[in-house]
């Protein structure tokens, strides 16, 4: 069992290694994954946020955990882009000529999306302190803050890795990813969902983007985060479990 462990372990090393170089080589992918939601952030703050009524006298503390979310939504979907590459050019039937944990593969592209939409997160972060950006929060709710992310992005590239999988063309690899960004849109990401139609507020606050916005911007901001912390770690944990069941059978399945 030992031998094992270390036999997967350093498997994934490996995966994770050549994983990480091709996203050094071009960090182009992790720029493309910046820029979207710093515009956001600038069009919303310096263009819509005087008009928009948050509650707060700050509102790009309102602002940045919904667009820490928009900016994974789309990192993730590289993941599935590259994935989907792996299966199209044969690697991953090579790797599996080799004495190798095949699921040391797969493990390789999630933690190498962790990594890369963790730098991704720290950059939108640095840019929204420039903008005024603040935080009263301790060390203990930043380190449970890059919990609750580091979450959100393992449950959404479990997802992906779904996607690359199953994806017929390059295009079909990436587009999942669309209405998952669009999700923080019909949230409180952007405004309270107070101020919402009906239908819209009811969708708006039962769905894992608003629970996870709140929790996110009472840890930052130092108040009580009530309930939503549990609800958004059920979210995260939740579809966490479930991507990676269905990921590893479509890949028992597919390679």
């Amino acid at each position: 069992m030992e031998a094992t462990k270390k036999h997967f372990f350093s498997d994934m090393s490996v995966m994770l290694e050549r994983s990480m170089r091709h996203i050094f080589r071009s960090m182009d992918t992790i720029v493309t994954v910046c820029i979207t939601p710093i515009a956001m952030m600038l069009l919303f703050v310096y263009v819509f946020g005087g008009a928009i009524q948050a509650g707060t006298d700050s509102y790009v503390n309102y602002l940045l955990p919904g667009i820490l979310l928009i900016a994974i939504a789309s990192g993730i979907a590289y993941t599935s882009y590259r994935l989907f590459l792996d299966v199209q050019k044969g690697i991953i039937e090579r790797f599996h000529t080799m004495p190798i944990s095949r699921s040391t593969i797969l493990w390789g592209h999630a933690l190498t999306s962790l990594v890369s939409n963790a730098i991704s997160v720290v950059v939108i972060i640095l840019v929204a302190l420039i903008m005024g950006f603040r935080s009263s929060a301790g060390i203990l709710p930043w380190l449970a803050v890059a919990g609750i992310l580091m979450l959100f992005t393992l449950a959404l590239t479990w997802v992906a890795v779904i996607a690359g999988l199953s994806a017929k063309s390059v295009d079909g690899a990436s587009a999942f990813s669309y209405p998952i960004i669009f999700l923080p849109f019909i949230s409180s990401a952007f405004v309270p969902t107070e101020s919402m139609p009906t239908v819209v507020r009811v969708f708006a606050e039962n769905q894992p983007v608003t629970a996870i916005v709140e929790a996110l911007r009472a840890l930052l901001s130092d108040q009580p985060v009530g309930n939503d912390i549990w609800v958004a770690l059920a979210w995260c944990v939740g579809i966490l479990l479930v991507a990676y069941f269905f990921a590893m059978r479509v890949y028992k399945k597919r390679v």
